[in-house]
This record gives structure tokens, C-alpha cells and sequence, in this order.
């Protein structure tokens, strides 16, 4: 067992360049080509010995945050306590900076950090692939929370093969309220009832973008099948990914089931104007600039 009493990790937000969805599983699930890149925007998880199992809160919409047992990042200790016949007593911070709800992984993020720490906390020393394993068990975003980078998930978002990835620079329009999303895969249904919907698939033109750094290349490739449902569920949205455009970002798409909107940029320079543009327009509650890929998941030196 570890001698430690404390360990952070910080974990990083996503955006998903491709989310190419398939037909309703028999499960509920879908099929996904989910192509995956972590961004530069950090959630900390803090796992401290405790007599009991805790979850505590702090940053930007902390409020929406559950701290009960239905927090990823509470059901992580939870599982791997329970496969090595341990008692998860510790108390979970989270000094929360990505997005909540807003189609950023923030939750999932936060499941995956909370995994790894408890591992170095109890000493456990467990392989990547049984971290993985328990982070598809907790939700299909998990294991990308885990690794970062870029990737590629299929399955239900939950089998990674990693891709290569250039630099590129994004700012994010952060919107009131959040969107479910159970609720936009349930409007995605609704809207392609009468269609047949095809097997998803990686677009190579837009792998091949991600290797060669071209923001250009990127942004004619860029795509997102939940759009057209989180749309529907939250029209507004509409007027930022408008706002973005208009002020020169190279392309604009809901990030994940959203409702956060994300805008492919040129450079730092055009992220700061884009991002300002935004604000402005008065269409979101605020922005962020960041860059892609980041690391995955990070234990923090003490």
C-alpha cells in the first residue's frame, strides 16, 4: 500500500472533431467513429484519506455538480476499491474549470482522475488496460478522459486506437444551462426515424487533417451528427456558432451533445478576436481559448 495521505490529477476537457453516429443498439447505445481531442482545460481531482466516502466541489458552476454517490468521480473509487477488496474511504475534491454539461467530458473527466489517483493513493499500481477497462464500465467518454491525446473510439466511444494530431487553437462559448445527453441521442432518433441511418465511420480526409496540423484541412472536415439534435432541442445555438464564423474562426460545431459550441482558429491571435466577438454578441455566457491535443490524465507531483 502507498504511504501517501494526498494525491491530485488533473484531467483534461475534449472536443470531438468527428462524432459519426450509427442506429439505436438493441442496448439504447450507438454505434459511434468518435474522433477524440483532448484540450487545455483542466478539472484537478484531489483524493485524500478519509473515514468515509466524501465528494466535494469547487470553481466555475460548482452548484451543478452532484456530490453524492452518482458522481463519475465517487463510482470510480468505488469500483476499484471493490476489486481489490478495499473500502473506498476517501475524501474526493474537484476544483472544477471544464464546462459542466456542456458536452466537454467534464464529468467523465473527473471519473478518470479520480481513478487514477485512487490507484497511486492505495498503492494499487494497476495496468493501463484494467484502468480502461473500468473507465468503459463507468461511461463512453471515460477512457478518452484517461489517455488523451487524440484518439479514434468506437464501439460506444469506448474502444480508443490513438491518432496522430497536430497543433491546433480553439475557443469554446460556454452556454447557459446544460443539455442531456440521454436527451439529444433520444431527439437524434426522433429526427433520423425515417432515414437509414449509416454504419459510422472515421472520415480519412479529416484524419489525415488532424496529422498534418493544417487548421484548413481541419476545418472542411470537421462534423458532428448530434448538431442537428442539439439544435433542435436548443435553437440559440444557432446564433453562436453564427457569431464565431463572423468573426473568423474557420469553422464552428456543438461540441459533442453540446450545448457548448467550439470554433477551429487560425492562431492565438484570432482566438483572442474570435473569443472577444463572442462575448459581445452576447450569445453565450462566456468564452475559452485553448489549444489541442493535451495529456490525458496526470498525477501531480506533491
Amino acid at each position: 500500500m502507498s504511504t501517501r495521505d494526498t494525491v491530485t490529477v488533473r484531467v483534461p476537457a475534449k472536443v470531438n472533431v468527428q462524432l459519426a453516429v450509427g442506429a439505436a443498439r438493441p442496448d439504447g447505445f450507438h454505434d459511434l467513429a468518435n474522433v477524440f481531442l483532448a484540450v487545455s482545460l483542466y478539472d484537478e481531482v484531489t483524493v485524500t484519506r478519509a473515514d468515509a466516502l466524501t465528494v466535494t466541489c469547487s470553481g466555475p458552476d460548482a452548484a451543478q455538480v452532484p456530490l453524492d454517490r452518482t458522481n463519475l468521480a465517487a463510482r470510480a473509487a468505488e469500483l476499484l476499491a471493490a476489486r481489490h477488496g478495499l473500502s473506498p474511504d476517501v475524501h474526493i475534491h474537484i476544483a472544477k474549470d471544464i464546462p459542466v454539461a456542456g458536452g466537454m467530458a467534464g464529468g467523465s473527466a473527473d471519473g478518470a482522475g479520480a481513478l487514477l489517483a485512487c490507484d497511486a493513493l492505495w498503492g494499487l499500481g494497476s495496468s493501463r488496460e484494467e484502468l480502461l477497462e473500468i473507465c468503459a464500465e463507468l461511461g463512453s467518454d471515460v477512457p478518452f478522459s484517461l489517455i488523451g491525446g487524440a484518439a479514434l473510439g468506437t464501439g460506444r466511444g469506448e474502444v480508443l486506437t490513438p491518432v496522430e494530431a497536430g497543433t491546433f487553437h480553439w475557443v469554446f462559448a460556454v452556454a447557459d444551462g446544460g443539455l442531456s445527453t440521454p436527451a439529444v441521442f433520444r431527439e437524434f432518433d426522433r429526427l433520423t426515424a425515417a432515414t437509414a441511418v449509416p454504419a459510422p465511420q472515421a472520415d480519412p480526409a479529416l484524419l489525415a487533417a488532424l496529422r498534418s496540423g493544417d487548421p484548413d484541412a481541419l476545418a472542411a472536415t470537421l462534423a458532428n451528427d448530434l448538431q442537428p439534435a442539439a439544435l433542435s432541442l436548443r435553437p440559440q445555438l444557432a446564433d453562436t456558432l453564427a457569431a464565431g464564423t463572423g468573426a473568423g474562426a474557420l469553422a464552428a460545431l456543438v461540441s459533442g451533445s453540446g450545448p457548448t459550441t467550439a470554433f477551429l482558429v487560425r492562431d492565438e491571435e484570432t482566438a483572442a478576436k474570435v473569443a472577444a466577438a463572442l462575448t459581445a454578441s452576447t450569445t453565450c455566457r462566456t468564452t475559452r481559448t485553448t489549444t489541442s491535443p493535451a495529456p490525458g490524465a496526470t498525477v501531480l507531483a506533491r
